[in-house]
């Protein structure tokens, strides 16, 4: 028997577009899918997409057996395109590298950002290799994909483009939610239409018998939307922080990815949305892998609180719950958190 689901399940369907043309769902279809998702950012901060009518079985699975099989190469092969051969932000991380509040992850990595956000710089820049020219500052290299497998590159950046479609739809309805005009929904889309998107590829081998450790530490995430898309056959890895206190465990759902919000969203909702805690424990003997795609703000957006939020929160009797915690240049706040990621 499956597990009843823990968080509730959203259907973005009114917020996506056709094939041709922008969606016109009935008003209240998106109403629905609005009030939901408002819900679930204010109550738990963690929720299910439904995905499955707009990507299909084969896309969910081939990204996966991807990121299988490019963790199954040797580990010489995944370090030539390690950290130090960019700007020690972008590429493969070995087993240990990454670290969550100063202690070392049981999992390996590879992460990819939007390209080099910084205007063009005159002088030549290097890895650092001696070369001539600069050193390359945190995320001005370019991304570093493996060779092999062979589509590895095509299918995530198919991938990657379709979790933008999906993060705007969700930054549509969630606009609706908070009850914006269309002036203040069109200013909020403003602020992440040049999305500086990162997608990292996971893989989590098992945790050794009674190894004092987690997989990856409980944490926050730092920007706005992030679309989990994990290992289908692995039920029990995510843990999400409740609002009673207790770890629940967020396991797949067919034909759904997992969804949270990140601190960006306090920012801009002064506390009413508010970044949930989770964390993975990877106990199961198969090697587990998990593909989070992170939907942020424009690296030059400029977050504060949103008129709406604290309307909504009248509305609703938590005004004296919202409170205005400035304003955040969201590429400046992503430079602060990069830099402690990882253990050199």
């Amino acid at each position: 028997m499956k597990p009843t689901p823990t968080l509730p399940i959203i259907d973005p369907t009114p917020y996506l577009p056709t094939t041709t043309t922008p969606n016109t769902a009935h008003a209240g279809d998106r109403a629905r899918t609005a009030k939901a998702l408002h819900e679930a950012c204010r109550d738990v901060g963690f929720f299910y997409l439904r995905v499955d009518n707009y990507l299909t079985k084969e896309e969910l699975d081939e990204v996966l057996v991807l990121a299988r099989e490019f963790f199954g190469r040797s580990k010489e092969e995944k370090e030539q395109i390690g950290l130090d051969e960019t700007d020690r932000v972008r590429g493969y991380q070995r087993l240990h590298q990454n670290v969550t509040q100063g202690k070392a992850d049981h999992h390996e990595g590879l992460d990819l950002y939007a390209p080099n956000p910084y205007p063009p710089r005159e002088q030549p820049t290097t890895n650092g290799d001696g070369n001539e020219g600069r050193p390359l500052r945190p995320l001005e290299g370019p991304n570093l994909w493996p060779s092999k497998p062979e589509q590895f590159k095509p299918k995530m950046e198919q991938w990657i483009e379709k979790m933008k479609v999906l993060g705007m739809a969700v930054m549509r309805g969630m606009a609706d939610g908070l009850g914006m005009s269309e002036v203040e929904g069109e200013g909020l889309r403003a602020c992440v239409d040049e999305s500086f998107w990162v997608m990292r590829v996971i893989g989590y081998p098992p945790l050794p018998q009674g190894a004092d450790g987690i997989s990856c530490g409980e944490h926050t995430d730092y920007g706005c939307l992030t679309l989990l898309h994990s290992d289908p056959t692995i039920p029990d890895s995510l843990q999400v922080l409740s609002t009673s206190g207790r770890w629940m465990t967020a396991f797949p759902v067919e034909g759904c990815i997992v969804v949270n919000i990140g601190s960006m969203w306090e920012y801009w909702t002064g506390g009413l949305y508010r970044a949930t805690l989770h964390r993975v424990i990877h106990k199961s003997p198969k090697y587990r892998v998990s593909i989070p795609f992170f939907f942020e703000p424009n690296f030059d957006a400029r977050v504060k609180l949103l008129d709406a939020a604290r309307r909504k929160a009248d509305e609703e009797g938590k005004g004296g719950e919202v409170k205005d915690l400035g304003e955040k240049v969201y590429g400046d706040y992503l430079l602060e958190k990069v830099g402690g990621n990882f253990k050199y």
